[in-house]
């Protein structure tokens, strides 16, 4: 069977999945669209300011669309929000005091958080320095692990946060499913009504019909140059959820007193609006980039997760390759199929924040924008690599053609 013969019939696999996420994308999209028609945005919305920002409409305007179309009460939305990590840093040290605990149920969090909350060596300013700690329950076969949480909720009163990561960082797991937060969350309320229940939702925002503030998350945060931004933001990123903890986070963000009243921007805010209002869209096509790779990587023997038809709840595609030089491989031909930097031959390095090396594929337009085609991984068995994007469903059937080239030629 040649290369285009296996895309075709990986697309026959695909076509159901293909048309979930479509009928997906059709749900998400109305409820974006009714955000911007709610709040009546136009071109003056647009308009960079100086200064302190005080009356800055675009801003604020920015907040109550995307906290609708997220399906929280407030929002925090700035471009000034370097990266995921750092808006669930905001989110954490903004909402927690000294001699609170935050207990993770999804495990230990991925690198760069660890270094954050201080499980990661001493770190200046990382919440540990605050008193402030950060305990995590194992996964149970990839699973939450009730029982272990239950135990934990009665025994620690010090918990104030339950912490759930959607996605799967480099761990090789499902992603929490919007059914599977639901269920999780009411199992907390039931032995702690009152704890602030906190959801990591990189990677996963408009994956599936509603979002995990819809079914009780109090606080949700994530990153503009992932699927928020649709691929047109150039950096920022957001905490959305309760008014009151938003309101806290806004105080930690600029300075307790002002909050969200300050802060302006001297850049337009149309790439914002417009990220956020195609959003849904490019989110399904990083989803249909996802399946077609599952697709492809099972009919070759390859260890995939998720699975073609499985519910997905996130844009993220993990393959296991079982040897370092295929993943690399794998990675490097991921890199030659991008529309920038495509001669630039990735290897692994000391990346700051991890533990192991790790080796990045990031043609983008946008520096780190994972709605963009990337890969990575970090070097460590099985040797699995994490692939997102892309932009568009016929970029992903190109970089799929270089994928297999480049397999194929190495064996």
């Amino acid at each position: 069977m040649n290369i285009d013969e296996m895309i075709r019939e990986a697309e026959e696999r695909a076509a159901d999945a293909f048309k979930r996420v479509d009928h997906n994308a059709l749900i998400c999209q109305e409820r974006v669209l009714n955000a911007f028609q709610t709040h009546k945005i136009s071109v003056r919305h647009f308009s960079p300011t100086e200064g302190y920002g005080y009356d800055d409409i675009g801003r604020d305007a920015l907040d109550e669309v995307f906290a609708d179309a997220l399906q929280a009460e407030a929002a925090l939305v700035r471009p000034q929000i370097a990266n995921g990590t750092h808006a669930i840093f905001l989110a954490l040290s903004g909402t927690l005091e000294p001699n609170d605990t935050v207990l993770s149920l999804t495990g230990t969090p991925y690198d760069t958080l660890e270094s954050a909350v201080g499980l990661n060596g001493d770190i200046p300013n990382a919440l540990s320095r605050f008193a402030i700690r950060f305990h995590s329950v194992t996964l149970k076969d990839g699973e939450i692990d009730f029982d272990t949480t239950k135990e934990q909720l009665i025994s620690d009163p010090s918990i104030r946060m339950v912490y759930l990561q959607r996605s799967r960082g480099y761990a090789w797991r499902e992603a929490l499913t919007i059914e599977r937060i639901r269920e999780t969350i009411a199992f907390v309320r039931e032995i702690r009504p009152n704890v602030i229940v906190f959801v990591d939702n990189c990677y996963g925002e408009f994956t599936e019909a509603i979002e995990p503030t819809a079914v009780g998350s109090d606080l949700i945060a994530g990153s503009l140059i992932k699927n928020c931004g649709g691929g047109i933001a150039p950096t920022g990123g957001y905490i959305a959820g309760r008014k009151d903890l938003i309101e806290a986070v806004s105080f930690r963000q600029t300075v307790p007193g002002c909050g969200k009243e300050i802060g302006s921007y001297a850049a337009s805010y149309r790439p914002f609006y417009q990220g956020l209002f195609m959003a849904p869209h490019i989110t399904a096509q990083c989803q249909k980039c996802a399946i077609l790779f599952s697709a492809l990587f099972e009919m070759l023997g390859l260890e995939t997760l998720p699975h073609v038809d499985d519910v997905r709840s996130d844009i993220i595609q993990s393959v296991k390759f079982g040897s370092k030089e295929d993943m690399v491989t794998f990675i490097q031909a991921v890199q030659a199929a991008a529309p920038i930097d495509s001669f630039v031959v990735p290897e692994p390095w000391d990346m700051p924040g991890y533990t192991d090396p790790v080796i990045m594929a990031a043609g983008t337009f946008v520096q780190g924008a994972t709605t963009e085609l990337s890969a990575d991984g970090p070097i460590r068995p099985p040797y699995a690599a994490y692939m997102q994007g892309a932009l568009t469903y016929e970029h992903a059937v190109l970089a799929a053609k270089s994928v297999l080239r480049s397999l194929i030629a190495a064996h």
